[in-house]
């Protein structure tokens, strides 16, 4: 199914209407909206452009400026399930007719597009593939590929369609998909005390450090050039890093998520704290 002619897409979840920090993919760092910083990012993968990014939101009336916001920018939108990201990645990917897609979550503003590159290289080079995730990049810079084919078999098995936290876990903890791991490529990739997501204001703060020190317009600065950022200013990375505990624990309490397995029999996703 994998070859170079597959029609490629970059799937996004983000709506406004966050617990912690609502509104914050349209908070303003270096007069743009943060989803923008993040669509920069995403547009320089090389498979991917403006139009077959897809910013994938709800058809909630609070997430109407957010649609505003990515039409303005060039991206393509979805608009779909409150709180069941399967259905509305499924959707968008019937929608637009994509084989394979590169997911990004809408909460990381420095994810490595690096990582975009060849976590999808590694899935279309070898159909046994469904899904290529990231291990050992800081926290909130990895990103995944995976095929049509993987997205149909989770649509068809899994169970819990509040799945807003964990959703990924359907592709990577259940067995339903086969899966393959690409690993920081340089040393200079990785920080593992760096917490680049966005979920409260903390995390705002360190990401406005970063971004006035580093934010060019029309150059971005990669992973290596971030990192090393991070390493000499450690008291950005002190802004936030004392939360990864209550991150790690809040999604631990929030993942109930169920399968079925291809016998029919229902099975829950294990979630587990990572160390610390």
């Amino acid at each position: 199914m994998n070859t170079k002619h597959d029609n490629v897409g970059a799937l996004i979840p983000v709506r406004l209407e966050s617990e912690r920090l609502p509104g914050k993919a349209l908070m303003e760092i270096c007069g743009r909206p943060i989803i923008y910083h993040l669509l920069d990012r995403v547009t320089a993968c090389k498979y991917i452009t403006p139009k077959n990014t897809v910013i994938c939101t709800t058809e909630e009336p609070s997430d109407d400026p957010l649609a505003e916001a990515v039409e303005a920018y060039g991206a393509s939108l979805f608009r779909g399930s409150t709180d069941d990201i399967i259905e509305r990645f499924h959707a968008a990917i019937t929608q637009f007719d994509f084989d394979a897609v590169i997911q990004v979550d809408g909460d990381d503003p420095l994810s490595a597009t690096e990582y975009m590159d060849l976590t999808m290289d590694r899935l279309l080079g070898d159909t046994t593939l469904d899904i290529v995730t990231c291990r050992g990049l800081p926290l909130g810079t990895a990103v995944k590929s995976f095929s049509k084919n993987a997205m149909e078999q989770v649509f068809d098995r899994y169970r819990s369609t509040q799945n807003d936290t964990g959703f990924i876990y359907y592709f990577t903890k259940t067995g339903i998909c086969t899966q393959a791991e690409v690993a920081p490529v340089s040393p200079d990739h990785i920080h593992d005390e760096a917490r680049l997501t966005l979920d409260y204001r903390q995390d705002f703060e360190m990401f406005k450090a970063v971004f006035e020190e580093l934010y060019m317009p029309g150059r971005l600065p990669g992973l290596s050039e971030v990192v090393r950022y991070l390493r000499s200013h450690p008291e950005v990375v002190a802004l936030n890093t004392n939360l990864n505990e209550e991150y790690w624990k809040r999604t631990q309490e929030k993942v109930a998520l169920e399968f079925e397995d291809e016998n029919g029999k229902l099975h829950s996703i294990p979630m587990s704290i990572p160390s610390i």
